[in-house]
């Protein structure tokens, strides 16, 4: 995900933490649903402690909708106020959610039978039907929805036939012969085109959750863009969103298990500068808080420290079709070559980051029961500013240029992005004689703009939404949603395309690794680091998950001590 993606059996980082005790609880009080109609007070926490917190977050979630979110600030709180038929626990393992157990799934790994929870039920009380997933997963997949997560979905036997769909004829004929069905209200039935091992893991990721058809189309385009134009049968209601000021979210007490769920409300503040967040935390007015390298210093050893390595790796990315310029191998591999990683990592972040060695972040498993890392090697090219400033002089003259446009970098409008835009504009000045133009921008902003392809350079975030090198591999085919830069290689989509067939794991590993080292040499992207990041939180709450991917936080465990 755009920093966001998940699950299997990665190894997620469980951090039992705390957050401090919130001021003015109400424990639960009744809250309007999407429907109008009202909600039922909370069933009482074991703890005598108000069950509330508070939590400073960096990013305004572009939009509540699964089929279209693609940010991982949407995902944190979509899985917490929906939830999918399964749920990643704290050892990043999938466990039941709205079904009743794992699935039965044939010997041929391609057809999957899931029996939903009688008790699953939406928060206006409505039961979770089979039916609500045939909806949603035909929905995402309508090339109308616009959907980028559309190809996971396609996974599902037909599924790329609706994607490719072009008349309303088409599409409708489509989704009647995809491989999914309702049984019955409480039976779904899923076909595969091909068997995927991390299916039943995928099946908790935020583009398989259930949707309501009639909430959706009674909001229409406007479906997820406020709190009381969504619904869910998540742990949490959203209870209110104050764009670009903060988000609420309060138990659901129609929740299948809400006798487990302890936290009766969470505020989240949208904080973008980490000294303001410092403050909050300092004067008990926030409990959760991201830390720069400066403050982390103030709290090294203390319980409040909290680090959280990730699967996320951040990339500039270039737009090789629409910039001319950028469409130059040698001018792509100069600006990657003139960056000092690992002085990007020590003044800029100083957070527990390392520079980057490849594509993909350390950690990843390579499908064959090691490390991707380790099993590749060093892949990117090292810093070099004498080579990297000879292949610039280089690209220019194929391109029939003296000077290189001064083109924008599009970045968030976070501090640490601010900083890190700085720093490699810096570099290329200093390097290439090169001086570009920084664009920093509202996160939500950055994103429509990736989509849209309206960029020259940006700096991005990308999440594993799953513990395989795919999960990073299959943005740069030709075309792919991801391939937001028109990234082209037909070598390099060749062997992606081997690596999602090939059911020899040796084989696979291979390809994907041949795959990785040829993006790397082009610079399809530039690779700055494998993202750690440093929290605080006070002592006096347990149960809260940092996920290494997927994503933020996990409030359904929570609870005050």
């Amino acid at each position: 995900m755009k920093a966001t993606k998940w699950v299997t059996t990665a190894v997620a980082l469980t951090l039992m933490g705390s957050v401090a005790v919130g001021c003015g609880n109400n424990g639960g009080a009744p809250a309007a649903s999407p429907s109008g109609e009202t909600k039922g007070s909370a069933a009482p926490a074991a703890s005598n402690k108000p069950q509330e917190i508070k939590i400073n977050f960096t990013a305004e979630p572009p939009i509540m909708d699964s089929s279209v979110a693609t940010a991982n600030a949407a995902f944190t709180f979509i899985s917490a106020f929906n939830e999918g038929l399964y749920r990643i626990d704290k050892d990043g393992k999938a466990t039941p959610g709205l079904a009743k157990d794992f699935p039965k799934v044939s010997a041929d790994g391609l057809t999957y039978t899931i029996d939903i929870r009688d008790n699953a039920n939406w928060s206006d009380g409505q039961p979770v039907k089979a039916q609500d997933f045939v909806y949603s997963f035909k929905r995402t997949l309508d090339p109308k929805t616009k959907a980028q997560y559309s190809f996971v979905v396609a996974w599902i036997k037909g599924g790329e036939a609706v994607t490719k769909a072009k008349t309303p004829e088409e599409v409708k004929a489509a989704q009647d012969a995809l491989g999914v069905k309702a049984i019955n209200d409480k039976q779904l039935e899923i076909k595969l085109e091909k068997p995927v091992a991390f299916f039943t893991s995928m099946l908790a990721f935020g583009t398989f959750l259930p949707q309501r058809e009639d909430i959706v189309t009674k909001y229409g385009d406007k479906y997820g863009a406020d709190a009381d134009k969504v619904i869910g049968a998540g742990p949490f209601l959203l209870s209110k969103w104050d764009h670009g000021q903060s988000l609420e979210l309060v138990k659901n007490d129609k929740y299948w298990d809400a006798a487990n769920v302890k936290i009766t409300k969470a505020t989240v503040n949208i904080v973008k500068d980490s000294n303001t967040g410092l403050n909050l935390y300092e004067t008990d007015a926030a409990d959760l808080t991201e830390i720069n390298r400066d403050q982390l210093k103030l709290y090294a050893g203390k319980p409040d420290n909290l680090p959280k390595p990730e699967l996320t790796n951040s990339y500039i990315m270039f737009q090789t079709k629409k910039v001319p310029a950028l469409a130059n191998k040698k001018i792509r591999q100069a600006l990657g070559m003139a960056i000092d990683r690992q002085a990007f990592v020590d003044t800029v972040l100083g957070n527990g980051s390392v520079q980057s060695t490849g594509l993909i972040p350390g950690g990843t498993s390579d499908g064959a029961g090691g490390d991707f890392r380790k099993t590749a090697g060093d892949t990117q090219p090292k810093y070099d500013p004498a080579k990297a400033k000879q292949l610039f002089e280089e690209g220019l003259k194929e391109l029939g240029m003296t000077s290189l446009p001064k083109l924008k970098v599009n970045a968030d409008d976070t501090e640490t992005a601010k900083k890190s835009l700085e720093f490699i504009l810096a570099q290329w000045k200093q390097n290439l004689g090169y001086e570009a133009e920084a664009n920093p921008v509202p996160h939500a902003l950055r994103i429509d703009l990736s989509s849209k392809h309206d960029f020259d350079m940006v700096l991005s975030l990308w999440g594993a939404d799953y513990n395989d090198p795919m999960t990073f591999l299959d943005m740069w085919v030709t075309g792919g949603e991801f391939d937001e830069g028109d990234y082209s290689n037909p070598q390099y989509d060749a062997l992606v395309k081997q690596a999602q067939t090939e059911t020899d794991a040796t084989k696979r590993t291979k390809a994907m690794v041949d795959a990785e080292k040829i993006l790397m040499d082009d610079q399809g992207v530039a690779p700055i680091y494998f993202r750690s990041r440093a929290y605080l939180k006070k002592p006096n709450v347990d149960g809260i998950i940092l996920p290494s991917f997927g994503q933020e936080w996990e409030l359904k465990w929570a609870s005050v001590k």
